[in-house]
């Protein structure tokens, strides 16, 4: 019985080993944060106090967190997935702008022009898809040029950004202008009622959108290792010259893996635009594009790693208002801590001489002391 009860806990400290460093990480970001904010005037342990107490504290707060962590999800999976096949897709932030007004346009105008209403169980799939197809295939063009020209995704994804922003402010104020809305708003007209998902609890915010993220998760996490694509992502990703020995067409898996990375990133603007503003209104996704690679990094490019950073990210920022309200401390540190976490995870280096760590890989153990 002892010996059935060691090997579970060796088996249970194994599972666990991969989420020592990033663990180490938040926490180092933390200590760093909570020193900042004692500088500020601040007490450290009442600001995150009152943090956990804005984003978990009440039923409605737990709403509030997971209508943060929803888009989050998607578009870590988005950067993740991308990282899984050796390539960083810096673009979520404009393949989910795009996402977001196709599904504006699918809300409002598509009844029009196929010349009447929609069913809800047709409007809603069909909003969705729009938005994923929109990200998909404007991530698919970096795609391209990496496959084809030897261009380097980063480069080609920032850029895009511009591109994709810009041209959605410029159809936000024009073409696709609310007619009803003031010279100062940017903004399409609400889409129709059987465009919207619903919400999943009567009286909270929080909505169908949550679950479908999870979904989406574990779908990737199923595909990256039981299925042929997934095979393919992960092998040009690990080693592009084995792969073509395996028989990859590496050129047709990079752009796909762009594609699909893209589709996601779109998939959460369009359930934004669907779930919660019913509408594609300029600068509305909080940056969720760029958070996406601190998420996807501190989730060391898992599914099942990018939900769980998805989650802790989305706790600062929906208990930052309320931190910052009992402390007065500002809500800018919230920023600075999630930029330490990127920081620590991307310099895991220094965080194993930190806590004197070794190991490599999944054998990772902590030794007595810390680093000098």
């Amino acid at each position: 019985m002892r010996e059935k009860l060691i090997r579970r806990l060796e088996s249970l400290l194994r599972r666990l080993r991969p989420l020592l460093l990033p663990a180490l990480s938040v926490f180092t970001a933390m200590v760093l944060g909570g020193v900042l904010i004692a500088v500020a005037g601040g007490n450290p342990l009442e600001a995150y106090a009152g943090m956990l107490e804005g984003a978990l504290g009440s039923p409605r707060a737990v709403s509030e967190t997971l209508v943060w962590a929803t888009p989050y999800i998607l578009a870590g999976l988005s950067v993740s997935l991308a990282l899984k096949g050796g390539l960083f897709n810096i673009g979520a932030e404009g393949q989910l702008a795009l996402g977001a007004l196709s599904a504006a346009w699918a809300g409002h105008w598509l009844p029009q022009l196929v010349g009447g209403g929609l069913p809800a169980a047709l409007h809603v799939p069909v909003t969705l898809l729009l938005g994923a197809l929109a990200g998909g295939l404007w991530a698919a063009v970096p795609g391209w040029i990496k496959a084809r020209a030897g261009g380097h995704e980063v480069i080609s994804t920032i850029m895009l950004n511009y591109v994709a922003l810009n041209a959605v402010s410029f159809l936000l104020n024009g073409p696709m202008k609310d007619p009803e809305a003031s010279n100062v708003l940017s903004r399409t007209p609400l889409i129709d009622e059987s465009a919207r998902i619903p919400a999943l609890v009567d009286g909270f915010r929080l909505h169908w959108g949550f679950p479908l993220a999870l979904l989406a998760a574990a779908l990737v996490g199923w595909a990256l290792r039981r299925t042929t694509f997934g095979f393919e992502i992960r092998t040009a990703g690990q080693s592009p010259d084995a792969a073509r020995y395996a028989g990859v067409r590496v050129s047709r898996t990079v752009i796909a893996t762009m594609a699909l990375s893209g589709s996601f990133a779109g998939l959460a603007g369009a359930i934004e635009v669907s779930a919660l503003h019913h509408r594609h209104e300029l600068g509305f996704s909080q940056g969720y594009g760029f958070d996406a690679i601190a998420i996807a990094l501190l989730g060391k490019t898992h599914p099942g790693g990018t939900v769980l950073a998805a989650l802790l990210f989305s706790v600062m920022r929906s208990g930052a208002t309320r931190m910052q309200y009992l402390t007065q401390v500002p809500i800018d540190v919230i920023s600075i801590i999630q930029a330490l976490i990127l920081l620590f995870v991307a310099a895991d280096a220094l965080v194993r001489r930190i806590y004197r760590v070794r190991g490599e890989g999944e054998r990772l153990v902590l030794t007595r002391g810390w680093g000098g």
